[in-house]
């Protein structure tokens, strides 16, 4: 089965990325969100979140943020969202370090089906970030990115941790720049539905840039909590 395989390559692609780059140092990061969803109606809801995060082998503050976003729904498997966020980021790095205070804007078509026991879900994203209070004469310029993610469930009878694999690549672009791929994310996780009272999530991520004679390479570990009001 198609499905089957795509999944057995990503899981592949994680073990060969742990094997090959065994002997580097790595960075562990933490990253913790608390989410709050109201639908509004069938086609409408709205979405609030606050996430911490942690970097340096999770001794160092590395940024914190809250989230507005706005769901639509197309039709039947497709819906569209708006995200807005703003960020509280540690630059603790150069000549001028500190807290930065941050902005960032995405749009997002997002699709999901069933095929037997998998659920199925893909994501194409276009985020424009920037640094507020600093204009591009000091330095400050947005960042863009175009962002394909592709996600997999499998559903297990009676079992309430159902394990879900994901990929997702980053393509950034500037002004008179072409745009390249710099990065790739894969993830693994699970999520436990509390009855009545939301799902908590539990990942591992990965994530390593592309195209550097030195790769940055971030494990991430991650805990999320979700509830949805109706």
């Amino acid at each position: 089965m198609k499905v089957i395989k795509i999944a057995a390559i990503l899981i592949l692609v994680g073990l060969i990325n742990r094997t090959a780059f065994a002997q580097e140092e790595r960075d562990l990061a933490s990253w913790n969100s608390v989410e709050l969803g109201y639908e509004i109606d069938d086609n409408w809801k709205i979405g609030v979140e606050g996430q911490f995060r942690l970097k340096e082998n999770l001794k160092t503050v590395d940024e914190y943020f809250g989230e507005l976003t706005v769901n639509r729904k197309l039709f039947k498997g497709f819906d569209v969202r708006l995200g807005l966020r703003y960020i509280r980021r540690n630059d603790n790095r150069g000549s001028i370090q500190g807290y930065e205070n941050r902005f960032r804007y995405h749009l997002d078509g997002r699709f999901k089906h069933k095929l037997g026991d998998f659920r199925i879900g893909y994501r194409l994203r276009y985020q424009n970030r920037n640094e507020l209070g600093v204009s591009k004469d000091e330095g400050d310029f947005n960042v863009k990115r175009v962002r394909f993610k592709a996600g997999l469930e499998y559903k297990i009878k009676n079992w309430p941790l159902d394990p879900k694999i994901a990929g997702e690549l980053f393509s950034r672009f500037e002004e008179g720049t072409e745009s390249e791929i710099d990065k790739y994310r894969l993830t693994l996780g699970t999520e436990y539905s509390l009855k009545n009272a939301g799902d908590i999530g539990l990942f591992w991520r990965l994530e390593r840039s592309i195209g550097e004679t030195i790769p940055d390479i971030l494990n991430i570990i991650g805990l999320s909590y979700s509830y949805n009001f109706k």
